[in-house]
């Protein structure tokens, strides 16, 4: 049996964080999640909660590297979460964006 995959990408600030969930797959629905505080129990009430609502599902974390630093990173993958942090030179653009 196959489990569901959940790709919860992060917009990280210093004071708080944007979050977007993405179902699996290429037609995968995408939908905002919400604001929450920049700070990692915020973030862990976040994780807990989305768990909740989608029992059973693996989550899997991205997002993109800056001046935050690696916390996130290594919370995430301290709890067993897959999390990749990408650098924003390697994200596609659109030609003239």
């Amino acid at each position: 049996m196959k489990k569901n995959t959940i790709f919860v990408g992060l917009d990280v600030h210093k004071d708080a964080n944007d979050i977007a969930l993405a179902n699996e797959g290429r037609d995968g629905d995408v939908r905002f999640y919400g604001t929450i505080d920049g700070d990692l129990d915020s973030l862990h009430k976040a994780i807990r909660k989305i768990q909740g609502a989608n029992r059973g599902a693996e989550l899997r974390f991205v997002y993109e590297a800056g001046p935050c630093g690696y916390e996130i990173y290594r919370f995430l993958k301290g709890n067993g979460f897959d999390c990749v942090v990408v650098a924003p030179s390697k994200i596609p653009r659109k030609s003239g964006d």
